[in-house]
């Protein structure tokens, strides 16, 4: 349910919000933000924080006539850096411009900044100069990298409540992975779990929707690869597709949520534990490709193009193509109708990989936040979380409980297919080295897929990805 944002700003109908920034670089079409990737090597980060830093100093200093807005009686402005392009961006924008014009004491600006390891890489080097913004959108399971290198500046428990928020109004995994060692340092905003899209019209040709027309359920490693199987042998087309080139992070998604399915930790206290299982899950998949029913080596852009052109019968896939088939879907060029499902339950449980978007403050030690402007901030946050409705329109699931279990977002389609993934999320594992675009993601794309190829057996994949990863979370964690 959408509400006014609290505190004492007042309406200003006849005031018009302002929108300022320039548009982020991405590879991505519009509506598909989120699998953008990056090579990252080690030292990649500090070198670039090196040459970069006098740049930043003259580039990104803070002008001192931001400091003087917070004088009282004045307008706070909110510099905000955001990784959302596309879809996510121009929602996003919608919001700061709503917020703007709903009130006079605050205006938010917005940037936009390339999505993954440069986003984050130019947000370490701006804090650290204490040339970064008041707020920024960044990945949950990039929280242990930021909270623990000085990055991020906790939220005081005043001044969350002050914002009128409260941890009981968000889902508790969410929740909890916004904290590093008992401290809140984001404000959730969504969740997007992997999911699995199916043609209708395929599948009913092989015999998988039940009388309402829903796929019908599937339960258990067997019964998705018989699924795959039947959609192949009964239709000609693929029986599913997946990113799966060089590069591809849907392995690593998928590859998480099977060992979380069979309750293996992929890492634990610095050491990979994942064993047997990993090489067993990894093959898995591997069969999925050996047997013909998924085409081997597509990227990103082919693998998602074979789904919507109707050449395969399902879709491992984020939430977050979910507006580009509504798009689609809507202008009468998709040419199927489609449903989504959670991942399936492969094994002992239902779990599937997911990450969420959340806002948080930068540290900025040179130029510490006054009161004013963390109310500010943290106003805008509340707000946004409110009126996230509009924000699951890209196909997340709002992590503000009153937003997400409304009837508007249990009637918001097609959302209301996939809600319940919500119960049953895995994060990467909490460590610097892990999270969206982060090192130990760009090792195993660089590893793994290569056993979906055959051009390395699932052996030989993971014990070059333990090799050279294995150096890297023996490290200590940075201090930036």
């Amino acid at each position: 349910m959408r509400r006014a944002a609290p505190g004492p700003w007042r309406a200003a109908s006849d005031r018009q919000g302002c929108v300022t920034g320039r548009d982020g670089t991405s590879r991505r079409a519009a509506g598909r933000e989120e699998p953008e990737q990056q090579h990252y090597k080690i030292g990649d980060t500090v070198t670039f924080i090196g040459k970069s830093l006098a740049a930043l100093l003259v580039a990104l200093c803070v002008p001192a006539l931001a400091q003087a807005r917070q004088q009282e009686g004045e307008q706070i402005e909110v510099r905000l850096w955001t990784l959302l392009s596309g879809g996510d961006g121009a929602r996003m924008a919608a919001l700061i411009q709503q917020f703007n014009a709903s009130q006079r004491e605050v205006r938010v600006v917005s940037t936009t900044l390339k999505w993954g390891e440069p986003f984050y890489t130019k947000l370490i080097t701006a804090s650290v100069v204490g040339a970064g913004p008041d707020l920024a959108t960044v990945h949950l399971s990039r929280i242990p990298n930021l909270a623990s290198g000085g990055v991020l500046r906790p939220i005081a428990a005043p001044e969350l409540a002050a914002s009128g928020l409260a941890g009981r109004d968000f889902f508790p995994r969410q929740w909890q992975k916004a904290q590093y060692e008992g401290d809140l340092y984001a404000v959730p905003l969504d969740l997007h779990p992997l999911v699995l899209y199916y043609n209708k019209t395929l599948a009913g040709e092989a015999g998988l929707l039940d009388g309402a027309g829903k796929l019908k359920p599937i339960e258990g490693v067997d019964a998705l690869t018989a699924a795959f199987r039947a959609v192949r042998e009964q239709t000609g087309k693929a029986g599913m597709t997946m990113e799966s080139s060089q590069s591809s992070y849907a392995i690593w998604r998928l590859w998480l949520s099977m060992l979380a399915q069979r309750n293996v930790a992929v890492i634990d206290q610095g050491r990979f534990t994942y064993g047997r299982a990993g090489e067993e899950c990894l093959a898995q998949v591997g069969a999925w490709f050996d047997r013909g029913y998924a085409v081997p080596g597509l990227d990103y852009a082919a693998s998602t193009a074979q789904f919507m052109g109707g050449q395969a019968g399902f879709m491992i896939n984020g939430a977050w193509e979910v507006p580009e088939m509504v798009r689609a879907s809507t202008a009468g060029t998709l040419g199927f109708d489609y449903g989504i499902v959670p991942l399936p339950r492969m094994y002992d449980n239902a779990s599937a990989w997911a990450d969420s978007h959340a806002l948080a403050i930068p540290v900025n030690q040179r130029t510490p936040m006054s009161p004013a402007k963390a109310r500010a901030v943290l106003g805008f946050a509340a707000f946004v979380s409110r009126n996230s409705l509009r924000w699951a329109e890209g196909g997340h699931i709002p992590a503000y409980r009153p937003v997400a279990e409304s009837a508007q977002a249990r009637a918001l389609m097609p959302n209301a297919m996939y809600a319940q993934a919500a119960q049953n999320v895995v994060y990467d594992p909490d460590g610097w080295y892990l999270g969206a675009a982060g090192p130990l993601q760009a090792m195993a794309s660089k590893f793994l897929p290569a056993a979906l190829s055959r051009q390395l057996t699932p052996a030989e994949a993971l014990g070059m990805f333990e090799k050279e990863a294995g150096r890297l979370i023996k490290k200590r964690p940075p201090i930036y």
